[in-house]
């Protein structure tokens, strides 16, 4: 289920889509209220205050189930989906994924969708083993923190180092950041805007994260 904050208009020039967290296993339907799903309405709303203007449509996708269910990776379909109906109502226009723990996972998997051109991973939940192949001429962003208690950081940074191997990877590491974002909260959301604005050749609102989310070569940008 996906919720449009601006409508359909001929002048849509590209779409961020964001994606919320959830569970190892679970086939419980995703409620609207869980805190996962509340938590990516103010980096939504950060995005689209960011993006104001631009002609840029910015969503929120609500997966149907709360868990990623093993080798059904249920989230994956339930996004494809979503990024069908996305070309449906905007036509072929950029899509920039964003996505949270679970969600940051899914986004990576649907990279592989021909709208996709960008993904952001925010505190995501990458595995080892987490394929980086579908990910080939999309710019991507790994942000994570680095009291992260519940996705392991390590976990993020080896996938980094495979992904650029493929393409061109920029990489965050929040000081003092946990997995629910909520500590340094402005700087996440700052983080995620600041890469939509980028991804989709939009002018910077701040130099500082425009470098940090931009850069592709060396080491991770600590923020």
């Amino acid at each position: 289920m996906t919720s449009g904050q601006i409508p359909p208009r001929v002048s849509t020039k590209g779409v961020v889509l964001v994606a919320h967290g959830g569970q190892t296993s679970s086939t419980s339907p995703t409620s609207p209220v869980q805190p996962a799903v509340l938590r990516m309405i103010p980096v939504a709303g950060a995005i689209r205050l960011a993006l104001r203007g631009s002609g840029v449509a910015i969503q929120r996708h609500r997966f149907r189930v709360r868990g990623w269910n093993g080798a059904l990776a249920s989230p994956v379909g339930n996004l494809n989906e979503a990024l069908d109906a996305v070309v449906a109502e905007f036509g072929s226009v950029p899509v920039v994924l964003v996505g949270h723990s679970m969600g940051a996972r899914a986004a990576v998997r649907a990279a592989a969708h021909p709208a996709v051109t960008a993904v952001a991973g925010l505190a995501p939940w990458l595995p080892p083993g987490e394929p980086v192949g579908q990910l080939a001429g999309r710019r991507v962003l790994l942000a994570h923190g680095t009291a992260d208690s519940i996705t392991r950081p390590a976990d993020t940074w080896a996938f980094l180092e495979r992904a650029r191997a493929v393409t061109e990877v920029s990489a965050v590491e929040v000081r003092d950041g946990d997995h629910a974002m909520l500590r340094r909260a402005r700087l996440w959301h700052a983080i995620a805007a600041e890469f939509a604005r980028a991804a989709l050749a939009l002018p910077s609102g701040d130099s500082v994260l425009a470098a940090a989310v931009t850069a592709t070569s060396g080491s991770r940008t600590v923020l």
